[in-house]
């Protein structure tokens, strides 16, 4: 069996970055004395979204990835969806800080939205047609 290395690789930076929103959300509470929800706090709201939202999609796409990248997939094809996934969910936090229509809120929350779900779909399809059983 071959190790998913390039996978593994990414997820230990991808593991960093969830660190740093879990870090940034509890900052976010010791500071404004919330022990639970978001006291209808906005920044404290969207750091929690950002940190659900890359703990939504991270897994999922990761662990087919890895298994794609054990099945023998291209490292160019791997490369390309971690580096893709890695892209994202740096973007998106960038969004998500920012407020609605300016350039950050689109280049960010919305290109970063999207190419995760690309990301999400071309993993799927990928992993479909290399794990058909007939």
């Amino acid at each position: 069996m071959h190790v998913p290395s390039v996978t593994g690789f990414c997820l230990a930076i991808l593991a960093l970055i969830y660190a740093v929103l879990a870090l940034q959300v509890a900052r976010l509470r010791r500071n404004n004395l919330v022990l639970f929800g978001d006291a209808d706090n906005r920044s404290l709201r969207s750091a929690i979204r950002v940190h659900a939202n890359f703990i939504e999609y991270v897994p999922i796409i990761t662990l087919l990835v890895a298994l794609l990248e054990m099945a023998g997939a291209p490292p160019s094809r791997v490369h390309l969806l971690m580096g893709g996934l890695l892209l994202a969910r740096l973007l998106h936090p960038m969004g998500m800080y920012a407020r609605p229509t300016t350039w950050q809120f689109v280049v960010g929350r919305v290109a970063g939205i999207l190419l995760t779900i690309f990301v999400l779909v071309s993993a799927a399809i990928g992993a479909l047609f290399r794990f058909w059983p007939f």
